[in-house]
């Protein structure tokens, strides 16, 4: 008897202790990342690139804009020139041979365009005329070069020019107003994805979240960082 009462006594005071004892604190697992979108650097570009100013209506200050009708014509040729000067594989001959047709069929009008545009600098320059004429293409042709735009200005211009076999010599200074915007597409698309990757930069993209609370004890805070903004702009 005394031995069970002995036996009660202990499995009581077990019990006792257990019912006691604290619940342990079992910490959940952080939640996932907050996800950011990155945007993408342009292929080719790089930090620093310098990009035309943006214009009020959402277009960038390229030398195609604001220009007369005979520097739209000239501009125009100038940008099939570049492609046939500087295009490369499969669109290469096809280029080079339309570029060569467009010349021949429409030397008039384009000889007429480039005495035009040499005489607004004439009216306008004063005796350094010459000078400002030789510097405006300069910048022109130095526009032209951007190679991050070159697959598309390559693209456009091997379309261009098939096109252009078909437009009569008095019809061409229209079709050159109509597409000089596509030329000066394959940059300004170019300017855009640039500026949207440079917006991001200032912003520090840091997703803020909180942990799971534990069962019991305060809450943690957990931060991810966006690994993007610690690279240099």
């Amino acid at each position: 008897m005394r031995l069970r009462f002995a036996l009660f006594l202990t499995a009581a005071a077990l019990l006792s202790g257990c019912a006691s004892r604290p619940a342990p604190i079992v910490a959940s697992a952080p939640p996932p990342p907050v996800p950011v979108a990155v945007v993408p650097m342009p292929s080719g570009t790089y930090p620093g690139m310098p990009v035309p100013a943006l214009l009020a209506d959402g277009g960038y200050a390229t030398p195609n804009r604001g220009i007369s009708a005979a520097a739209t014509v000239w501009h125009f040729r100038a940008g099939l020139n570049f492609a046939a000067l500087g295009c490369r594989g499969a669109q290469e001959h096809a280029i080079i041979a339309g570029y060569n047709a467009m010349l021949s069929a429409q030397k008039p009008v384009l000889a007429r365009a480039e005495a035009t545009l040499a005489g607004e600098f004439r009216a306008s320059g004063g005796a350094e005329w010459r000078d400002a004429y030789d510097d405006a293409m300069t910048r022109l042709y130095n526009y032209y070069a951007f190679a991050p735009a070159r697959t598309a200005l390559c693209a456009i211009a091997a379309q261009l020019l098939s096109e252009a076999q078909s437009v009569a010599p008095d019809a061409f200074p229209a079709f050159a107003a109509a597409r000089l915007p596509e030329l000066d597409r394959s940059y300004t698309d170019v300017f855009r994805a640039y500026d949207a990757w440079r917006q991001q930069r200032p912003q520090a993209t840091f997703a803020l979240a909180a942990n799971t609370a534990v069962t019991q004890g305060p809450r943690t805070p957990w931060i991810e960082v966006d690994p993007a903004v610690l690279r240099a702009p």
